[in-house]
Formats: C-alpha cells, sequence, structure tokens
C-alpha cells in the first residue's frame, strides 16, 4: 500500500463499506449457543523466545453466534520479555470444519472481526461447513488494544487540511499534519506507536493460528489485506495453507510509483462513472464525459479557495470533497450517490459530499469517530516505508505527470508522494522482499478498474509471489469476490474447498 498521505483514500474504505503448544481444532457449534470444545494442546516448537504466546492458555467466550478470546503477544517481537499488547479473536466455528480461514479487510486499519461476521455470510454454506471463519483485529485496530493518536476534533482539522497546497505556507500546514499526527501517536500510545508494523502484525497472526491448532494458516485478505498475507507468507511460506489476496498491492512501490499507480487507478475509475452518468437525462456532470471530469475538476479548485459553509459551522474543503468523491468510486453500486453530492455542490450545497467524507472515516454524528481507522494507517504504512518519502523539491518536479494523469486526483496524490518523510517515529521492521518461496500455490485478484489498488499491482504481485496465480475480473469496483461475478466465486471456492487453484491467467468477464 502506498506510503503517501492522501492514500489514505485507498486504504481504509473497504473496512468501512462493505486484521511451546499449539491447539486443536475447535468442534462445530450448535445453532443456539454455537459451543465448541475448548482445544487442546498439540506439540510444535515456537520461535525461540516465544514460547509463553505460542503457548498461552486461552479463555473463551460467546460473541455472538461466535466465540471470542484475547491472545497476548510482545510489543516488540526483539524484547519477547518486554511489554506486551492483546489481540482480540474472533472464530465462527464451522459445522464440519478442519481448518481455519483467517480474513482481513485491509486498510491498514479495518477490523478483521467485523469482516469476519460479514464473510461469514458471503461465503456460502459449503465453504463455512468447511472452514472456522476466523477474524484477528490487528494490534492497535478495533477490538484489540488501540493506537491512539488524534482526539477527534483535531482529527477532523486533519482530515480538512488541503491535500494540494498552493503555497509554502500550505507545504507546511502539510508536513506538519504529518508530523503532529505521528507524535500524537506516540504521546498516546507509546511503545506500541513503533509496533504495529505489517510484519509485526504477521508475527501475530502465526501465534494465533498456533494456538488455534493449525499446523497451516488458510488466508483471505482484501486491499492492504493481500500485504499482509504476502508478507506472512514471505515469514512462515512452510506455514501457508490456501491463500487468496484479493485486490492485490504491489509492496515494491515506492511513495511517487504508489501515488502514481492509485492516481491512473481512481482516474480510470472516475471516467468509467462519468461515461456512465452523461447516458441518462439527469446527471449532473452534463452529457459530455470528459468535459465532466474537467467540471469536478474545477469544483475541487473552487472549494480549495472557497469552502462551502455547511450547517453546525462545519465547512466542506477540498480535502473533505476529495474524500467524498473517492469514497464513492470502490462500487459501481455507490455510484448513484457521487451523482446526487456533486448535484448538490455544484448549486452550493456541500451536505452529501461532507456526509461521504464522514462515513468514509466512520464520523459520527456527535463528532466522535466509530474506530481508529483514519489514524492507524499512518503508523502502519510509515513503519513499513521505514520513513520513505520525497523532498519537497522533488515533488513538485513530479507534479505535471500527476495532473497529466487526472486532473481530479493528481495533484492531491502527487503531494503524497511526500510519504513519511515528516513522520517521527523510527521505523524497526520495513516491508521485507516478498518472493514467499517454498509457499504453495496462492491466488492473486485482480479487477481491471480498480481504483484504489490497480490491476497492474496484481500482475504485480503474482509474478513476484514465487507460486502466485493470477486471477482477474475485468469490471469496476474495489476487489472482486464480492462483486457479484459467479466466475471469480467458483474459482475462489473451488480453491478453499479443494486446494485446486484456477489456471493461471484466469479471466472472468463482467456478469
Amino acid at each position: 500500500m502506498t506510503r503517501a498521505r492522501t492514500t489514505l483514500v485507498v486504504a481504509t474504505v473497504l473496512a468501512l463499506l462493505v486484521g511451546v503448544a499449539v491447539y486443536a481444532a475447535f468442534a462445530t457449534r450448535d445453532d443456539s449457543t454455537g459451543s465448541f470444545t475448548t482445544p487442546k494442546p498439540l506439540d510444535e516448537t515456537a520461535p525461540e523466545g516465544l514460547d509463553a504466546f505460542y503457548g498461552q492458555k486461552l479463555s473463551w467466550s460467546a460473541c455472538d453466534s461466535a466465540r471470542c478470546a484475547w491472545v497476548k503477544v510482545p510489543v516488540d517481537y526483539d524484547e519477547p520479555d518486554g511489554e506486551t499488547t492483546r489481540i482480540r479473536v474472533k472464530v465462527h466455528p464451522g459445522d464440519d470444519a478442519k481448518r481455519s480461514l483467517f480474513v482481513n479487510p485491509g486498510g491498514p486499519g479495518g477490523s478483521a472481526i467485523d469482516f469476519a461476521d460479514t464473510m461469514v455470510d458471503r461465503f456460502g454454506s459449503q465453504v463455512t461447513q468447511a472452514y472456522d471463519v476466523v477474524g484477528v483485529d490487528p494490534r492497535g485496530v478495533g477490538e484489540s488494544s488501540p493506537l491512539t493518536c488524534l482526539p477527534a476534533k483535531q482529527f477532523d482539522d486533519f482530515v480538512a487540511t488541503d491535500p494540494d497546497p498552493d503555497d509554502d505556507a500550505e507545504v507546511a500546514a502539510l508536513r506538519k499534519s504529518s508530523e503532529t499526527m505521528g507524535q500524537a501517536c506516540l504521546d498516546n500510545s507509546g511503545d506500541l506507536a513503533a509496533h504495529v508494523s505489517t510484519v509485526e502484525v504477521a508475527r501475530d497472526m502465526d501465534v494465533v493460528r498456533a494456538l488455534l491448532g493449525r499446523s497451516k494458516l488458510d488466508w483471505f485478505g482484501a486491499s492492504y489485506g493481500t500485504q499482509l498475507g504476502a508478507v506472512y507468507a514471505e515469514l512462515f511460506p512452510d506455514k501457508v495453507g490456501r491463500m487468496v489476496l484479493d485486490g492485490a498491492v504491489d509492496p515494491t512501490l515506492d511513495s511517487v510509483d504508489a501515488s502514481f499507480a492509485q492516481t491512473t487507478g481512481f482516474q480510470r475509475a472516475l471516467e468509467a462513472y462519468a461515461k456512465d452518468c452523461v447516458t441518462s437525462d439527469d446527471c449532473p456532470i452534463g452529457n459530455d464525459a470528459e468535459a465532466g471530469i474537467a467540471k469536478i475538476a474545477d469544483l475541487l479548485k473552487q472549494l480549495d479557495q472557497k469552502p462551502l459553509e455547511l450547517d453546525g459551522g462545519r465547512r466542506l474543503t477540498e480535502g473533505n470533497a476529495f474524500y467524498g468523491i473517492a469514497v464513492t468510486l470502490y462500487d459501481q453500486q455507490t455510484w448513484t450517490y457521487l451523482s446526487q453530492a456533486l448535484r448538490g455542490a455544484f448549486d452550493g450545497d456541500g451536505t452529501i459530499l461532507m456526509l461521504l467524507s464522514d462515513t468514509y472515516f466512520d464520523r459520527q454524528p456527535d463528532g466522535s469517530y466509530g474506530d481508529n481507522s483514519g489514524q492507524v494507517i499512518y503508523a502502519v504504512n510509515c513503519l513499513d516505508s521505514g520513513g520513505a518519502g520525497l523532498s519537497v523539491a522533488q515533488t513538485r518536479a513530479e507534479l505535471p505527470r500527476f495532473m497529466k494523469a487526472s486532473p481530479v486526483f493528481g495533484s492531491a496524490l502527487g503531494w503524497g508522494a511526500l510519504g513519511c518523510s515528516d513522520w517521527p517515529i523510527k521505523a524497526t521492521n520495513p516491508l521485507p522482499d516478498i518472493d514467499a518461496q517454498g509457499a504453495p500455490p496462492i491466488v492473486v485478484v485482480g479487477t481491471t478498474r480498480d481504483p484504489a489498488t490497480p490491476y497492474e499491482s496484481a500482475e504485480a504481485l503474482a509474478s513476484q509471489l514465487d507460486s502466485g496465480v493470477l486471477l482477474t475480473r475485468e469490471g469496476d469496483g474495489h476487489t472482486a469476490y464480492v462483486s457479484g461475478n459467479q466466475c471469480i466465486v467458483d474459482a475462489v471456492n473451488t480453491y478453499l474447498l479443494d486446494g485446486t487453484p484456477p489456471k493461471d491467467g484466469t479471466v472472468c468477464k463482467e456478469s
């Protein structure tokens, strides 16, 4: 996932719309109580110094029709005798499960527990009979011990920050916003703020795998969840079971190339929206798609100069509108909301665009935030990247090609190439090179007009993985499995159920 400041848009939305003894498998839950037999220890050697974590005894309790437990992990795996943190695990037991399918929705910052609650109804009965569906909220996320950074009002200001500064003062404000966020994470969360990297989260997943009594980790990851899965496969290739990476991220891209890839991805999605919109009589951008996109770009420029005043004293800034537009491009079914929002904004009413921005970040009517995903993403991405980013001069030099690629998203995402150069927390576990040599077939799924994780990223990750198998969905929107494409569902389910991956290069047309 990109390390860019503004590509927060890309990373968290799936979570908003749509993370030496081991134990035996769960018994079947009954329909009324979801009861299961407490796991029994198996004999497996833990990594050096981690016996206490791999061998801990869990206390399970009912949570809805599932079972939940806390798992203790070291804050710093290099100091396993030091401070610990807790991660929350939720298991939906299968009727005849002999495997556990871990799921993660992306972000970083999306709740895997919430995703598991959703996916247990989306996989279909055959999969949920064969697998326990497991959600593990990553360290710092969701129900796990949280990473705490900015209070709500300050985060409001952060979201509203001008994403494409026009002068030195605005550049300084953009850079200061990143530094302020990082310092708040450090001040309010201590050492945890320096230890929420993808590598450390992947190591947590292996602890949970062991505690669930599974010799292999079966994985369904979406968006950033593909990066987490790929890192796990690199660290523990001999522990990989059946792994599906849907809406794949290319972990090799630096901040510039990642931002540019997403610029082209969002532009493709916006063009698809515009071409569809202009076929209707009431399209707010007119009857010419190219001119309509220019009209949207002009709206953002106007908001940069003069935000729209809203009821309650809030103002729709260019930053808010940027998020409000982008969030609707993840799913073709939400294009109608974009039309409504644009119609209002062109008439001077920014209410719906602000509502979309708020929904994106899970901002509540009382001004609080329902989760911390909008802040976790910075900590994770900046730790993963090692704090890499361009200088202001280098960023300005890159802007013309970004603007050529997208007059709507180019400038903001171009400034995102500043990356994490102002993040104040030192990274100790950056992303490793990934090929996962020795792992069994890993299915990488890409959608041709995915705005958030462009199709080229799926092609790249499939080629980087030694056992990567590329499965393509032709269509619009972010990720493929929940898009309604039966060809994708059949290919993925066949792989999950009997281990037979689709033929490399399989293409599923729009259904």
